[in-house]
């Protein structure tokens, strides 16, 4: 072959300097395009066998090597397949990568606003080489009988020579000599992990060799290892030395045969699988392999789709341990089992992006555009059937096994209470199989809860948020046969709004300290609006507290002496406040707020009994005070934390009060 030089007809020079900025972050993607046209060359070859219009050597395998030299400074990926001509070359390499040179100088010489979909564009794959390698060589031979190898060098990615190859055998090696900005991709532990990344899952084996300069201390290492095995096999004088050296000889063989080395990759990953056709076992053992979570994942759907689109994959349910862990899910989107991105949301809904899974959509470009995706109408019916399917699960898991449902319904409520919230079709999917745990200790859908307290409170949900600080009101409850729903996550204040909002306010949730049921009041016992008015006066004078507002009630529980309780409305209003504290524009929009407090006294209640005797006698005042600033603290601190000055008053309170006990 005559020796050919040439020109890439690069209109700009800037050409590899613009790859090189708007990749920066990326520059690993050198290794997915790279491999993945490996793994293309040798799949095309095989279906040419296939068709009769190629033939392999049998038993052949099909492979595609990656080797590091550190003391090269090369990296080489190698493959068994298709090859190429010198005329291949010219149009593959050249001609099809800089077609669109001056539309791709064009839109590139300005940022983009999709940073990541510069490769692939016009052909410019294979040039990702030239962001981490200042000189690269392809060596090919073509499949084609009576093929002659090719080479291919270009320096800095601009000009070219193409000569005569050294490949004896069909396929293409492609060599990146190392510059400065690819040398850590020399270093074996981040070249493995990129190929991990990128390639995990590739249709063809993949094989990694690593070649490094021994360190002075592993090369005395082994010296006095050889050492060691001499001095034994010279002890050995025995009659059956030569048995024992069989033996040894024979053993090492085996070891050889069992020391072959591994693909890193897995060809047929378990989303390509039948369902049918793989255990429990399988699914968390690939789990753990994908996403390093030493958990089982509570519940997986196997994704299968073939018309209008092709889509197939695994999304897993994992166990929350917070709600903290509600924002790290991850998932991995492929095609062709060529790793793409994470979490891209114009396929996968935003909320599905809490779980963790993978996606193989082939009918997707390499190179993904966001942009692109946003019109692509396969895009929208992918996120569509996605979403039908998660909710097709969760209702067959309710109706068929509502035992197991329920256990998994802690680890669950928070992902799919945010899904509600973000896709309202996703509720109105599911809306009747969310259930809620009640402060009986069982679970409950809100209607089950509504039709069975219809009698004592209709159209009206009381909750709690903290059992333990809400301990006394759900005591009330219990006595007289009553429960609250359980809602003490974080997400369940938007949420509430959220249920209220999609059933025009019916019902209205109420948190159980904010109103008392009409079914805990004695209802032979008449209200007395005079003793609320006088019991409110005496307290707002105690305390100093214009603002209270004091309620005298007949509880049928004359265990409780007094509650505190806060209105539903202004306590919204003030959770809502904190969760904007940082963002002081917005918080104006809220005016000036207060908690709207009531103090609830039992006139069933020994105590206030007491109190309301001697709340007009002068000389019990001190008495008086003292019975009414504990009152007050003991029924606030079913509502918050007293601060520390508030806590000491109330300790020494305590004790002044056990003195005239015991004065008595």
């Amino acid at each position: 072959m005559a020796q050919e030089k040439g020109n890439l007809s690069i209109n700009s020079e800037n050409f590899l300097p613009i790859i090189k900025k708007w990749l920066y972050t990326d520059k690993d993607i050198f290794v997915r395009e790279l491999v993945s046209n490996g793994c293309d060359a040798v799949t095309k070859f095989k279906k040419l066998v296939m068709m009769g219009e190629a033939s392999a050597p049998d038993g052949e395998k099909y492979a595609i090597h990656v080797d590091v030299d550190q003391k090269a400074k090369t990296i080489t990926i190698s493959d068994n397949g298709i090859g190429m001509t010198a005329d291949e070359i010219k149009k593959y390499i050249n001609q099809i990568a800089f077609s669109g040179a001056s539309d791709f100088m064009a839109k590139y010489s300005e940022k983009s606003s999709d940073e990541n979909d510069i490769i692939g564009h016009f052909g410019l794959g294979f040039y990702s080489a030239f962001m981490v390698a200042d000189k690269v060589e392809i060596d090919t031979l073509s499949y084609q009988e009576g093929a002659e190898s090719a080479k291919w060098i270009s320096d800095g990615g601009i000009e070219f020579e193409i000569t005569d190859g050294t490949r004896t055998e069909r396929g293409t090696t492609i060599t990146l000599f190392i510059g400065d900005d690819g040398k850590e991709f020399l270093e074996y532990a981040l070249m493995y992990q990129t190929l991990r990344k990128y390639c995990a899952f590739m249709p063809v084996d993949i094989f990694f060799n690593f070649e490094r300069e021994k360190t002075d201390e592993e090369i005395k290492a082994e010296a006095e290892k050889a050492a060691e095995k001499a001095e034994e096999a010279a002890k050995d004088t025995s009659e059956d030395s030569a048995d024992k050296l069989d033996e040894t000889n024979e053993s090492t063989e085996s070891e050889d045969k069992n020391d072959e080395p591994l693909p890193i990759n897995e060809t047929t990953p378990l989303w390509l699988k039948n369902p049918k056709d793989l255990t429990d076992d399988d699914y968390k053992k690939f789990y753990h392999s994908v996403f390093g979570d030493m958990a089982d994942p509570l519940f997986w759907i196997h994704l299968n789709m073939d018309y209008p689109f092709n889509l197939k994959g695994i999304l897993y349910f994992p166990k929350l341990l917070s709600d903290v862990d509600v924002l790290e899910g991850e998932i991995k989107l492929y095609s062709n089992q060529v790793y793409i991105a994470d979490n891209i949301k114009e396929i996968v809904p935003e909320f599905l992006l809490l779980l963790k899974g993978v996606m193989d959509c082939p009918d997707l470009p390499l190179n993904v555009s966001r942009s692109a995706l946003q019109n692509d109408g396969y895009a929208a019916k992918m996120s569509t059937y996605i979403v039908k399917k998660v909710a097709d699960k969760l209702n067959s898991i309710f109706k068929n096994d509502r035992e197991t449902y329920e256990k998994f319904w802690d680890d669950i409520s928070l992902f799919l209470k945010y899904g509600c919230m973000k896709e309202e079709k996703f509720y109105d999917k599911i809306k009747d199989s969310l259930i809620y745990k009640t402060t009986n200790g069982v679970y409950k859908t809100l209607t089950q809860y509504l039709d069975d307290n219809k009698d004592k409170h209709e159209n009206k949900v009381f909750y709690v948020s903290d059992e333990k600080a809400q301990v006394q009101y759900v005591n009330m409850l219990r006595e007289q046969s009553m429960e609250a729903l359980i809602l003490s996550s974080r997400i369940d204040v938007n949420f509430i709004s959220f249920l209220e909002y999609k059933s025009n306010g019916k019902p209205e949730f109420a948190r159980i300290d904010a109103d008392i049921a009409e079914t805990l009041k004695d209802k032979d016992a008449q209200n007395d609006e005079k003793l609320s008015e006088e019991m409110q006066n005496l307290f707002r004078l105690t305390l100093n507290n214009s603002d209270l507002t004091v309620k005298a009630e007949s509880l049928k529980s004359a265990d409780i002496a007094s509650m505190m309780l806060i209105s539903e409305r202004s306590r919204r209003m003030l959770e809502m406040m904190e969760n904007y504290k940082g963002q002081p524009e917005l918080l104006k929009m809220f005016g000036d707020v207060k908690p709207e407090y009531t103090l609830v006294l039992n006139i069933n209640n020994s105590l206030v009994k007491k109190l309301i005797e001697i709340k007009a006698q002068p000389e019990s005042k001190d008495c008086s005070d003292l019975v009414c600033e504990q009152l007050y603290d003991l029924a606030m601190m079913s509502q918050k934390a007293l601060s520390p000055e508030e806590m000491s008053k109330f300790i020494a309170r305590s004790n002044t009060i056990m003195e005239k006990m015991l004065e008595k």
